[in-house]
């Protein structure tokens, strides 16, 4: 199928690369299916772009990248929605507000993205802790290990 992108133009993609979420994002809900495309001069950051609506789509990364203490437990609604068994199934992403200059730039640690590898079902999950915010400053951290716990 054809897809037409906010950065990179139409392209080809296959029905397997579709993630599906279900209930859409926060403030996108009639959106239920995107495609991850990683950029090509910075492989470590991916773009979730809508399908169906070009101008939808937003750049993301592993939030390992930059916060190796970055930790939360997915909650058992979310795990059965998305069909999670192991750890191993668990894809996460957190949008970037990209600015200018790069290093200026933020990621919302309150609402990862996960996907389930196995399936392509995906939900962004609103974190009930103080501890994330919607805006952290990446240009100071170092990458560092996974720490989800479904």
């Amino acid at each position: 199928m054809k897809v037409a992108t906010k950065y990179f133009g139409e392209l080809a993609v296959e029905e397997k690369e579709i993630v599906r979420f279900p209930q859409g994002l926060p403030g996108f809900r009639h959106i239920n299916e995107f495609v991850l495309l990683p950029l090509p001069d910075a492989p470590m950051y991916s773009v979730l772009q809508a399908v169906g609506e070009k101008e939808t789509a937003f750049v993301t990364a592993n939030p390992y990248l930059f916060f190796k203490d970055y930790e939360f437990d997915i909650d058992e609604n979310s795990k059965a929605e998305l069909q999670l068994e192991t750890p191993e199934d668990v894809e996460l992403y957190c949008v970037l507000t990209v600015k200018d200059p790069f290093s200026e730039s933020t990621i919302n640690l309150q609402a990862p993205v996960v996907i389930n590898k196995r399936t392509n079902q995906a939900k962004q999950l609103i974190l009930n802790s103080s501890r994330y915010h919607t805006k952290h400053g990446i240009a100071e951290q170092k990458a560092g290990d996974e720490h989800v716990n479904p």
